[in-house]
């Protein structure tokens, strides 16, 4: 009866040591997990508010030229606004049905935005680089959804 007693003895807190052995193997990927998703996330909310701001900056703009240029930064603050400042930003602006005339008549413009997240605590290893998530939105906005075009000297 000894021998049984003294093991059961020698057995007492392994479970303790075993559970928080365990719970830390689990926990630490799920946190990165959940905070990955958030990086993501606030990235995909971000992109899509840089599509849409895009879109509205180029449409409101007088010329193609002046479109461009408040679109790239319309696209930079709405990144900013959500903290991504330093991310990388790649804004493609096209036309229908005049390619080369986006103020025209009737023109629809298309803004694709795109940009990459960085996943948190990661580091670049084996010469890859640092991991990233790719992100991309697009916004379709008609001449004349936020100004009129016509001709002036028919008013």
């Amino acid at each position: 009866m000894s021998r049984a007693v003294s093991r059961l003895r020698d057995q007492r807190g392994s479970a303790l040591v075993e559970f928080s052995w365990l719970a830390i193997l689990l926990l630490v990927p799920l946190i990165w997990i959940v905070l990955s998703v958030f990086e993501v996330q606030r990235g995909a909310f971000a992109i899509s508010a840089a599509a849409r701001a895009a879109g509205r900056a180029y449409a409101l703009a007088d010329s193609d030229a002046l479109g461009s240029a408040r679109a790239e930064q319309a696209a930079r603050q709405a990144l900013a606004d959500q903290g991504l400042e330093a991310a990388p930003l790649d804004l493609r602006v096209t036309c229908r049905p005049y390619p080369h005339a986006c103020h025209a008549g009737t023109s629809v413009i298309t803004v694709h935005v795109a940009t990459r997240v960085g996943l948190p605590w990661l580091p670049a290893s084996f010469g890859l680089g640092k991991p990233v998530f790719a992100l991309d939105s697009s916004h379709t906005v008609p001449i004349g959804q936020f100004q009129e075009v016509g001709d002036a000297a028919a008013r």
